[in-house]
């Protein structure tokens, strides 16, 4: 068995050089063309890498100014409403039915209608001239008088005020 003589036959040397030749340009623009989508997209990763730190440092400090608006508005709540209740033992002593105690307490929440809307530290500065005009507020029911004392004065969101019952006279 005999190889044939390729090597004489100028033809095929072209071909086969021109394979080995092109082979090698191929791979030549394979490598230039894969070396700059590498280089585009590590450049894009290191662009993204920096803008998710830069983004992480703007959260924290986001959440930083956010807590600390959080503890001033919380400082400054403000008055949403007010409950006013007459003690139960009182109503019982002076013999006040409910309908005339819900009406002396809508009397006081009436007078105090001024604060709903108003900084808590504001009334919390106040509270004596709260009581004050509370204490002085005389209220007729039943063709009776009867004058307030402030037993119990809680001041958040919601005022809550307990009073004890005297008659005026």
């Amino acid at each position: 068995m005999r190889i044939p003589p390729f090597y004489k036959n100028v033809s095929l040397q072209r071909f086969f050089a021109g394979m080995v030749i092109g082979g090698f340009i191929s791979w030549c623009v394979f490598l230039f063309m894969f070396g700059v989508w590498q280089e585009r997209y590590s450049t894009e990763i290191k662009n993204q890498k920096s803008t998710i730190h830069n983004l992480e440092k703007d959260k924290e400090i986001w959440q930083q100014e956010f807590s600390e608006l959080n503890k001033k508005a919380e400082e400054k709540l403000t008055i949403q409403g007010i409950v006013v209740k007459i003690n139960s033992k009182d109503k019982e002593k002076y013999n006040i039915k409910p309908f005339n105690a819900l009406e002396m307490e809508g009397a006081i929440k009436e007078d105090l209608r001024t604060i709903v809307a108003k900084d808590m530290e504001l009334v919390y500065k106040s509270r004596a001239l709260l009581k004050k005009s509370i204490e002085n507020k005389v209220v007729e029911s039943d063709q009776k008088r009867y004058r307030f004392k402030v037993s119990e004065l809680i001041i958040y969101t919601t005022v809550y005020v307990e009073l004890s019952v005297t008659f005026a006279d």
